[in-house]
Parts: structure tokens; C-alpha cells; sequence
């Protein structure tokens, strides 16, 4: 029985996993000026810096179109695949809804709403792909990743505002009000939504650990196989700083995992956004 594993380009999971898992992407597209990009194709979130630094406006994305779910569908299907295909959360995007589309056009296609973001979707693909080297139908993966969703818990600090008020996120007046206090926001992923569920004062480094603290500190909810740290352009020594808490809070994380995060999240947060992502119980 051969199952195969693809998911869109927000799940945010590098290219070593994605080659060690033997994951197919699917690009979502960034439109920047008179510009449509593939994500992680042609462009990277590096451009997305440059771009919003010399234009102050910020890049849309867009989902795949159907032509691009059923070009990668029949790909692995003319060579006896089943697929079991992973979206952003139906609740940002499109891509879900097209995903399926294709889905029904072709048969034995099976389309996972992740309810979730960046490797939060991209813990719920990785589920997957364990799933189907251990022999599981498509059937049985998407049965098994529909429960595990509910259990991700993904939640990012940002730390200027300023992405999210060209974004129409929140306020001019807000933003001002926060950057002048120096206000960095928590968002979460909750029901396959983004909301703001508090607010860290401070430098971004001390915040960033203050977070991570208050995420893991004596929880005995979490299922220690592996946590991300995933992130925007944050320093390395800020990154290890957060590797040390984690291994001072919880020291039974099998897999301690580092990714940047694509253009979508990007496009969303800006630079120096970190967050640490795992699975309930």
C-alpha cells in the first residue's frame, strides 16, 4: 500500500525534514507588486523584507489554483499512489477548499484541514508521514490526523506590530500605543483561528523567554515527542537561548526541531517572531 504525503507551503518544515519524510510541497504564491511568486520557489522571506523596506506595503498571498493541486495530485497517482494532502487552516485560506476540489475531480485523494499554521500544520504532516511508512491506508491517516488536530498548540511573539498594521490587523493608534510601550503580542491558533491572547512587555529577548516559560513551565499536558522552534529572522544566540529553556523546563522532548518560517507567516508577523509549537496529550 503506498501512500503519499503532501501538504501545502505553509506547514514551514524545512527542507531537511521534508526530505527525510519524503514530503511533496505545494507552493502557495506571494504577489508582490506586478510580481506572483511561488513560495520558497522564487521567493523567500528575505524578499519580503526587502520589498516591504523599500515599498512600506506589504505582499498579499494567495492559494494554489486547482490546475496546481491536480497537476501534483495525478503526478503521484499515475504512479499507484494513494495521497493524503494537508492544508493551512480552511479559516485563512482557500487552499483547503480548492485542495478538495481537485480531490473529488480525480478520486483516492484525501484532504487534511490542518486548523493550524506554519509548523503547527506542519506537526500534524509530520504525524502523517510516520503514519504511512508504518503501512496506515490514506483512509486510516486522515482519520488519525483529524483527532490529533485539536491538540496542537501553536502560538507566536511578535515583536513589532508594524507587519500586522500594514496587514489591517490592527490600528494605527494601536500600534503606535504598542510600540511605544514596548508591548509584544502572543498569537494564537485557536479552532483554527488567529487571536491575540496577550501581551509581553519588554526587550524582545527577555519576552521570548518569558513566553517560553509560561508555554511550558510545569504543564503535564504535552506529548514530549517533539516541540518546534520556529521563527522570523531571529538572532541565533536568541534561538539557543530558547534551547535551554526548553531543556530546563522540559528535558523529555525527543526532538527539539528548528525551522524559519515561510512567506506566508512572514508576510503576517515580520522579523524577530518566535514561537514554540508541540502536541497535547
Amino acid at each position: 500500500m503506498k501512500v503519499k504525503i503532501i501538504s501545502d507551503s505553509t506547514c514551514d518544515l524545512s527542507p531537511q525534514l521534508i526530505k527525510k519524510y519524503d514530503i511533496e510541497i505545494v507552493p502557495l504564491y506571494v504577489n508582490m507588486g506586478s510580481k506572483v511568486l511561488r513560495d520558497g520557489v522564487e521567493v523567500t522571506p528575505d524578499d519580503i523584507y526587502d520589498y516591504v523596506a523599500k515599498t512600506g506595503v506589504l505582499p498579499k498571498t494567495a492559494a494554489p489554483n486547482l490546475g496546481d493541486f491536480l497537476d501534483v495530485f495525478n503526478k503521484w497517482k499515475a504512479q499507484g499512489y494513494s495521497i493524503v494532502h494537508f492544508n493551512i487552516s480552511s479559516d485563512f485560506s482557500s487552499s483547503y477548499n480548492t485542495a478538495c476540489m481537485a480531490a473529488e475531480e480525480l478520486g483516492d485523494v484525501c484532504v487534511v484541514d490542518s486548523r493550524n499554521l506554519s509548523t503547527g500544520q506542519g506537526l500534524v504532516v509530520l504525524y502523517g508521514a510516520e503514519l504511512a511508512a508504518q503501512g496506515k491506508s490514506a483512509e486510516e491517516i486522515k482519520k488519525a490526523c483529524d483527532a490529533i488536530t485539536p491538540k496542537v498548540e501553536a502560538s507566536f511573539v511578535v515583536d513589532s506590530i508594524d507587519y500586522l498594521r500594514k496587514g489591517g490587523r490592527c490600528s494605527a493608534v494601536a500600534a503606535l500605543g504598542a510600540n511605544l510601550l514596548k508591548l509584544k503580542p502572543c498569537i494564537e491558533v485557536i479552532d483554527g483561528k488567529m487571536t491575540s491572547s496577550k501581551k509581553f512587555r519588554g526587550g524582545i529577548d527577555k519576552v521570548i523567554l518569558q513566553y517560553v516559560d509560561e508555554r511550558l513551565r510545569d504543564r503535564k499536558d504535552i506529548d514530549y515527542k517533539r516541540i518546534f522552534i520556529t521563527h522570523t529572522k531571529c538572532q541565533p544566540e536568541t534561538v539557543n537561548a530558547v534551547r535551554r529553556k526548553i531543556a530546563e523546563l522540559a528535558p523529555d522532548f525527543v526532538e527539539v526541531l528548528e525551522t524559519t518560517a515561510g512567506c506566508t507567516v512572514t508576510s503576517h508577523c515580520g522579523p524577530q517572531t518566535l514561537g514554540v509549537l508541540f502536541i497535547r496529550k
